[in-house]
C-alpha cells in the first residue's frame, strides 16, 4: 500500500465496487463472535471451497463480516444483493446452497428464518421483525463488509467525513457541529461528546499542553457486548471517528483502551490501524495535509471499574485502577495529567455519520430539542445488546424515544416457553430493573433515570415471572462488591454490608428493618462515594424494592421465594400430574426420588439439594417448588 490523498479516496471506492459487481453475488458470513463460537469461521471457508469446487468462484464468494446481530439464530450467511436470510447453518447445509441457490437459483426454504410466534417463513432479512424496527447508525456497515478490508469500508463512503473535515480545516466549526447534533456519550455517564470536545481543546490551549483522545473499549457489564461487535464489525468507523476527534481538538496522540478478553476485536482493531497506516490514514500528513495523529491500543486487565474515566486512565499510566477526585475532570487532567478527550465505542463510531449528513439530520432522530441544548434529550440512536429470556437474543440499534414493549416484544419476539414477562433490566450492574408496567416508556437518557435506571452503555437483560428480584439484587451487588476497587470506604463497606443484608434474606434469615436498612445505606454510598461505579452501585437494590417490595416482604416475614430460587426458602414436591415415566428419578444425582414405573413418585426433603435437575427432566409440570 503507498499513502493516499483526499483525491484517491474516490479511486479506491468505484475500484473496490467494480470488484464486487462483478460477481454474480456474495455470501456475507457472520464471523463475530458469537457466531464464530458455532463455526463462523468454516463455514465461510467451506463456502469458498465448494463454490471452486463447483467452478463457480468467479459469480460467487463467501465473505466474513461482522456480527449480524441477529446471534439467537447463527450462524448466518446473507446472500446479496437479494437478501435472501439463512441461519442457523451446519457445514452439511452448504452443498445444497450452493447448488441450489448460487447455481439453480432456487432459494433454500427450510434455512429460512421461521417466526416463532406466527409460523411465517421470512425469505428477505428486512421481512424478519428483529431488524424491521431498527436504524443503523453505528452499525450502518454491518454485515456488510468485510471488517480486516479497509477498501470495504472506503468503498462504503468510509473516511470521506474526515476528508471533508481536513478541506473545511476549521476544528471550532467541527466541534460545534458535534454539539449541535446532540449526541451524548454512549459509554454510560451521558454527557454531550461535543462539550467535551470543546472543554478539551480549551485546556489545552490555556495550558499550552497537549490534548489525547482515548476510546474507551473496557466493556464489562454482564450480558452486554455492543462495543466488542461494533469494533469487530466496522472497526475503521471507530478509527475514522477518534480521527475526526483528534483533528478538532488539536490532538496528535490516541489510545484505545481495550479489555483483554476481546481477542477478535483485538485483532480487528490491529489489523485496521496497520492498513490506516499504510495508506497514510494514521501517522503524519494524513490525506496530504499537514494533520497528523497515530493510535496505539492498550489492553485492560478486565476490572469493571477501568469504565470509569479517571480509574482508566491511571490503568494507562500503569498505576492501579483507581479512581480520582471527582472534582478532578479528566478532560482537563487526564492521561499523564494532561487534557484527554474519552468516548466509548460506539460515540466514536456515531461522528463519520454526523459529519456526513450534518447535525440537523441526527439530531431529528430521537426525543427532546437538542438544537440548543445539547442536554435538552437523546437525540439519534442506540445500539443494546438484548439478551436473557427473550426469543431473539441479539444486538439492536435503535432511535432514541422508541418503547421498551416495541424491543421486547416486537424486535425481541417477547418472553418465550409460556412465561410472562416481569422485569427488564438496563444499564448494566448499576442499572435498575424496570417492572411490567411501564413496558411502555420511552427509552431515552432521562426516562431511564427518573424510572430508576439507567442507560449505561447499552445492555438489556429480559427476566420472566420465575424470576427472583431479591436474588437478582443480591447478584449484582455481589458483582460490584467484587469489582470495586476498594480505594474508597462507603463503596467498599457499604456494598458489603448490602451483600450481607441481601444474602440474609434470600437465606430466609432476613429480618425487619432490613429493607429500611438496605435504603439507609444505599443512600450513604450514593453520596459518599468516590465515582460512578459507587454512586450507582445501589441501582439494583432501590429499583427491585421500588417496584418488588412485595417480594421483599416474602422472603423476610413469609420465609417464601414465590419464584422458587431461593433454595433456603423452597421445598421440591411432586403432583398428582406424575404419569411414572421415572425420568425425574433417573436424572437427580442424589437418587432422592423413589416410585415405580407408571406410578406417583416421591421426593425425599432431607436428602434433595434443591439443583432443579427434576424440574427441568419433567414434561408433564408434576415437580413443583413451593
Amino acid at each position: 500500500m503507498s499513502k493516499i490523498t483526499k483525491s484517491d479516496l474516490q479511486k479506491i471506492a468505484q475500484n473496490e465496487m467494480l470488484k464486487q459487481t462483478s460477481y454474480k453475488g456474495m455470501i456475507m458470513v457472520c464471523t463475530g463472535t458469537g457466531c464464530v463460537a458455532t463455526g463462523g469461521f468454516d463455514i465461510r471457508d467451506i463456502f469458498n471451497e465448494t463454490i471452486k469446487k463447483h467452478g463457480i468462484e468467479k459469480d460467487w464468494i463467501a465473505i466474513g463480516t461482522g456480527c449480524n446481530g441477529f446471534c439467537a439464530v447463527g450462524p448466518i450467511a446473507v446472500i446479496q444483493p437479494q437478501g435472501v436470510f439463512y441461519q442457523k447453518i451446519e457445514p452439511s447445509d452448504i452443498e445444497e446452497i450452493v447448488k441450489e441457490h448460487m447455481i439453480g437459483g432456487k432459494v433454500v426454504e427450510r434455512l429460512l428464518h421461521k417466526d416463532p410466534v406466527t409460523g411465517a417463513i421470512n425469505e428477505k432479512m428486512e421481512e424478519i421483525p428483529f431488524f424491521s424496527k431498527q436504524q443503523l447508525i453505528a452499525l450502518r456497515n454491518k454485515g456488510l463488509i468485510d471488517p480486516e478490508n479497509i477498501d470495504h469500508y472506503i468503498a462504503r463512503g468510509g473516511y470521506t467525513a474526515l476528508k471533508s473535515v481536513l478541506e473545511l480545516n476549521d476544528p471550532e466549526r467541527t466541534i460545534q457541529e458535534v454539539i449541535k447534533s446532540g449526541i451524548r456519550g454512549r459509554g454510560g455517564g451521558g454527557f454531550p461528546a461535543g462539550v467535551k470536545w470543546e472543554s478539551g481543546r480549551k485546556a489545552a490551549i490555556a495550558r499550552n499542553e497537549e490534548i489525547f483522545i482515548v476510546c474507551n473499549a473496557d466493556e464489562g457489564d454482564p450480558g452486554a457486548y455492543m462495543d466488542r461487535s461494533i469494533i469487530e464489525t466496522d472497526p475503521h468507523s471507530v478509527i475514522e471517528g477518534m480521527l475526526i476527534g483528534a483533528f478538532a481538538t488539536g490532538s496528535k496522540e490516541g489510545y484505545i483502551y481495550l479489555r483483554k478478553e476481546y481477542p477478535l476485536a483485538l485483532t480487528r482493531f490491529e489489523v485496521a490501524i496497520k492498513q490506516a497506516r499504510d495508506y497514510g490514514l494514521l501517522g503524519d500528513n494524513i490525506l496530504g495535509t499537514d494533520f497528523g495523529f497515530d493510535i496505539t491500543v492498550h489492553r485492560g486487565a478486565g476490572a469493571f471499574v477501568c469504565g470509569e474515566s479517571s480509574a482508566l486512565m491511571a490503568s494507562m499510566a500503569g498505576l492501579p485502577g483507581e479512581p480520582r477526585a471527582k472534582y478532578i475532570r479528566s478532560v482537563e487532567y487526564g492521561y499523564k495529567d494532561k487534557p484527554t478527550v474519552l468516548n466509548n465505542v460506539e460515540t466514536w463510531a456515531n461522528i463519520p455519520p454526523i459529519i456526513e449528513k450534518g447535525a440537523d439530520w441526527f439530531a431529528s432522530i430521537g426525543t427532546g430539542d437538542v438544537k440548543e441544548n445539547p442536554w435538552n434529550g437523546s437525540s439519534g440512536t442506540k445500539v443494546f445488546s438484548l439478551v436473557g429470556d427473550i426469543r431473539n437474543t441479539g444486538l439492536v440499534e435503535v432511535p432514541m424515544g422508541i418503547t421498551l414493549r416495541e424491543i421486547i416484544d416486537e424486535i425481541g419476539g417477547g418472553v418465550p416457553d409460556g412465561r410472562k414477562f416481569k422485569a427488564v433490566q438496563t444499564g448494566g450492574p448499576s442499572g435498575g430493573c424496570i417492572p411490567g408496567s411501564l413496558l411502555d416508556m420511552q427509552v431515552d437518557f432521562d426516562t431511564l433515570t427518573k424510572a430508576g435506571s439507567m442507560m449505561g452503555s447499552g445492555g438489556m437483560i429480559v427476566m420472566n415471572d420465575k424470576t427472583c428480584m431479591v436474588d437478582v439484587a443480591r447478584y449484582f451487588i455481589d458483582f460490584l462488591v467484587d469489582e470495586s476497587c476498594g480505594k474508597c470506604t462507603p463503596c467498599r463497606e457499604g456494598l458489603f454490608a448490602m451483600k450481607g443484608i441481601l444474602e440474609n434474606i434470600c437465606n430466609g434469615k432476613g429480618k425487619e428493618g432490613d429493607i429500611e436498612r438496605l435504603e439507609e445505606l444505599s443512600a450513604t454510598v450514593i453520596d459518599a462515594s468516590l465515582c460512578g461505579l459507587g454512586t450507582s452501585a445501589p441501582n439494583p437494590v432501590l429499583s427491585t424494592i421500588q417496584y418488588f417490595k412485595d417480594e421483599y416482604d416474602e422472603h423476610i416475614k413469609d420465609k417464601k421465594c414465590r419464584a422458587g430460587i431461593c433454595k433456603d426458602l423452597i421445598v421440591y414436591s411432586i403432583n398428582e400430574k406424575c404419569v411414572g415415566c421415572t425420568a425425574c428419578a433417573k436424572a437427580c444425582p442424589e437418587k432422592c426420588i423413589t416410585g415405580e414405573v407408571k406410578g406417583m413418585h416421591y421426593i425425599d426433603k432431607e436428602k434433595c439439594i434443591k439443583c432443579g435437575i427434576c424440574v427441568e427432566t419433567c414434561k408433564f409440570d408434576a415437580v413443583e417448588v413451593k
